[in-house]
């Protein structure tokens, strides 16, 4: 059921609340630049301190591209019917991780990549830019699903 506009509340969210969403999100989306032209990769992830830690293969297009490059991450949840949800995206530097002993310890945090791989890397993004945004229903709207944003919506 659609809720009505004046029915629904934009809130700018704060980086904490941002974090915290991301921890919640069971898949995102880095964007970066795959021969001079965008290109999105969705991706298993996990915040570990100040970056996101995304599990990959070394040759994967999405490690190629990563290397030192500026990328963009989005992770988000909504309800079509209801027109609500949230959207985080962060922007920073990236970082392919090749070395056996930073591996092991990144293994350590769980995530899996979406491809199994005989030679495993990570790509690091620093949290440089974390920004989000959540539509809600106002207490007297009519609908009662979750609290999440549409990837996308405008302002």
């Amino acid at each position: 059921m659609f809720s009505a506009d004046h029915d629904r509340t934009l809130e700018v969210l704060d980086e904490e609340e941002c974090r915290r969403l991301l921890g919640t999100a069971v898949i995102g989306r880095l964007a970066l630049t795959e021969r001079a032209l965008p290109t999105i990769h969705p991706v298993h992830f996990v915040v570990a301190g100040d970056r996101l830690v995304i599990p990959t293969r070394m040759g994967s297009k999405a490690a190629f591209a990563s290397r030192g490059a500026v990328v963009a991450f989005e992770a988000d949840d909504f309800d079509p019917a209801g027109r609500v949800g949230w959207n985080v995206t962060v922007i920073g530097p990236s970082r392919v991780v090749v070395d056996p002993a930073e591996i092991a310890v990144l293994d350590g945090l769980g995530v899996r990549a979406w491809a199994p791989s005989e030679q495993p890397c990570y790509i690091t993004v620093q949290l440089s830019l974390v920004q989000g945004r959540r539509i809600t229903v106002t207490a007297h709207g009519s609908h009662a699903g979750p609290e999440v944003l549409l990837a996308g919506s405008s302002e």
